[in-house]
């Protein structure tokens, strides 16, 4: 629970007295709360004070997503750090279960986002995929960027601890070797980059929200293999977004090469029950 040398320092940032605060959740990395005023309410995340950057690059991906336009994202009051804790404030969004309409409109607002462009893979700032490093290094090519970025960090750090062996792991080549065919015409969408069921939300009045993102200029398809691999996503959301951006006969094979990015992201956070999923694509595709 906040101190109350940290509820005055929230109640200073918002000008205004807090009636109660109560813890909520929001992932398993963070503590969370609602803080409710007089006039509103709030959410809030805390943690130790050397976790700040995750919160500014949390802050940033969202900005980014929000002058887009196309979908919303919360509104942040402040990020900073008070005492030994770092923290984010932003506006809380009372929600609802997602109705048909509702995912439909997910679906075209998350293809709307889609369309947001770049003239590189990458982004202008790494960031953070749960609570493991991401690198976004800009790159021309995507090939080269999903294997030096994404797939090869991750490989290495499942290597280092002893997560997978080193005959299991492709080399850079055969990794690029294998990928580039699939690879072709990929242009930069920017991307939530992190987008399972619990990364979403449904405002009570309809409107879908983004939280918790780790964006960069990606493949499409990527936010998409993600969606797929835990669920919550209904058929009205898929055929709404393919509306936009259709799929083709490489779609299926390289959703599962993406997913590969995200198991190993498990495999690394949560150890070795992911192992044979992580094998397994590995077996199937390199």
């Amino acid at each position: 629970m906040l101190s109350q040398d940290f509820k005055t320092h929230i109640e200073d940032q918002i000008s205004e007295k807090i009636q109660t605060i109560k813890p909520v959740s929001g992932g398993d990395i963070s503590e969370a709360y609602v803080i409710t005023t007089k006039s509103q309410n709030y959410f809030i995340k805390i943690n130790t004070s050397d976790k700040l950057s995750m919160f500014k690059e949390e802050v940033n991906g969202l900005k980014a997503i929000a002058n887009t336009k196309t979908i919303a994202t919360p509104k942040i009051y402040q990020y900073g750090t008070f005492n030994n804790k770092s923290f984010v404030l932003m506006a809380w969004i009372d929600t609802k279960t997602p109705t048909s309409k509702d995912l439909k409109t997910l679906g075209t607002q998350l293809a709307n986002l889609h369309k947001s462009t770049a003239t590189h893979f990458g982004f202008k700032n790494d960031n953070f995929i749960g609570s493991l490093p991401q690198s976004n290094k800009k790159h021309q090519n995507w090939t080269n960027f999903y294997v030096e970025e994404r797939l090869q960090p991750q490989l290495k750090l499942a290597k280092s601890k002893q997560l997978l062996n080193p005959a299991e792991i492709p080399s850079t080549n055969q990794l690029k070797n294998i990928l580039k065919p699939l690879f072709t015409d990929v242009k930069p969408s920017l991307l939530h980059g992190d987008l399972w069921s619990g990364n979403y939300i449904i405002a009570s009045n309809g409107t879908p929200y983004l939280i918790d993102p780790a964006v960069y200029y990606g493949h499409n398809e990527v936010d998409i293999a993600m969606t797929k691999l835990f669920g919550g996503f209904s058929n009205d959301f898929y055929n709404a977004y393919f509306k936009i951006f259709p799929a083709n006969s490489n779609t299926n094979q390289r959703i599962e090469i993406y997913q590969l990015y995200y198991l190993l992201v498990h495999l690394n956070l949560f150890g070795s029950s992911y192992y044979g999923s992580v094998k397994s694509i590995l077996k199937k595709h390199f």
